[in-house]
């Protein structure tokens, strides 16, 4: 017989833990038992994983004693909280939040780029931020071809990025500001239907905002790269799913565009998309519910020698946070580094 897992999903409910839920199905991971956590408010409601309803428990009520896996995205607080504590109890916890990505005892994975750090965990897998992981999965196979000196990336992120409350408060915006009325803004600082501004993530003293020390720190890491130079400028604008970014990368040496074309074209997880002649580049909508990053518009780089430009569009839920993490579990299943307990 296979091995199965005791799987549990923490912050089942949210934007996050419902497409972790569909795609444990989706992609036929070996669930032997399924546990769905949330918090007390959320405890008792419903989920449905392969037709059968399964109830919802509140995280303080469960023992991690008999669980293999956690997908955790519930947030840095309760991961601080939690984690640890499974595991402690023996389980392996793949975490979508902040909490422990720069800790350097904990891997930063992105499969299709450093799947061998997945393997040297202590218990704790750390999922890169969404725009990270997006611009992970595309710059890779340049970067593997030809080293990146500098990284000038912008992004344009969706109201997903925010949760599933926050998709459904654009809407609400939209029918407010078109009928004449104040538009609700509780997920976010400003309204975000027919608007854009700056991440409302806070600002360090240089000026970056949280968000976009992300990307720096975490390229870095990902890539193995202490000193490459990233600089990122995050914006929220008025889409509901699926980021958006536009990069900049500036090689140690020329590379032609037609060459990085043919790198990305075959790189995994990665879908080119362009039409030069009908001006048809990656959109949010059509990324929305993929699973490869589309990538498109590379050209090169009018100021620089060494430079190109490209333009991509990526699932934030799905790659960019719960098919991320189902993909590490499943290399930890691939090279046999995950242990059901009731088989030990």
């Amino acid at each position: 017989m296979p091995e199965a897992y005791h799987v549990a999903i923490m912050g089942a409910t949210g934007a996050v833990g419902t497409e972790l839920l569909e795609l444990l199905e989706e992609r036929n991971f070996p669930v032997q038992e399924l546990t769905l956590l949330a918090s007390q408010r959320s405890a008792g409601k419903e989920l449905f994983f392969k037709g059968k309803p399964i109830k919802v428990k509140a995280i303080s009520d469960v023992d991690f004693a008999d669980i293999d896996l956690v997908l955790a995205s519930a947030g840095g607080s309760v991961s601080k909280e939690w984690a640890p504590k499974a595991a402690t109890a023996g389980a392996v916890v793949i975490d979508n939040s902040s909490a422990f990505r720069m800790d350097p005892d904990v891997p930063l994975v992105v499969p299709e780029v450093n799947p061998e750090s997945a393997l040297n965990h202590k218990g704790i897998i750390a999922n890169p931020n969404c725009t990270t992981i997006l611009m992970s999965v595309a710059l890779w196979p340049l970067h593997q071809h030809q080293p990146m000196e500098r990284i000038v990336v912008a992004t344009y992120q969706s109201a997903s990025g925010a949760g599933a409350r926050a998709m459904e408060e654009v809407k609400q915006q939209a029918q407010a500001i078109l009928q004449g009325e104040e538009p609700p803004t509780e997920s976010f600082p400003y309204p975000l239907a027919f608007n854009l501004f700056p991440h409302n993530s806070p600002l360090n003293d240089q000026g970056y905002c949280q968000e976009e020390m992300k990307m720096v720190n975490e390229t870095r890491k990902i890539f193995g790269v202490p000193g490459l130079r990233v600089s990122a400028t995050c914006i929220r604008v008025p889409v509901l799913r699926a980021h958006s970014e536009a990069i900049n990368i500036e090689f140690t040496q020329p590379l032609t565009v037609s060459k990085a074309l043919d790198l990305l074209q075959t790189a995994p997880g990665v879908k080119v998309v362009e039409d030069w002649q009908t001006n048809y580049f990656p959109m949010p909508m059509e990324a929305s519910g993929q699973d490869d990053v589309l990538v498109g518009r590379v050209r090169r780089d009018l100021s620089h020698d060494h430079g190109l430009e490209l333009w991509l569009s990526g699932d934030q839920i799905r790659k960019g946070a719960a098919l991320n993490a189902v993909q590490i579990a499943e290399l930890l299943v691939d090279k046999q580094a995950l242990k059901p307990k009731a088989l030990a």
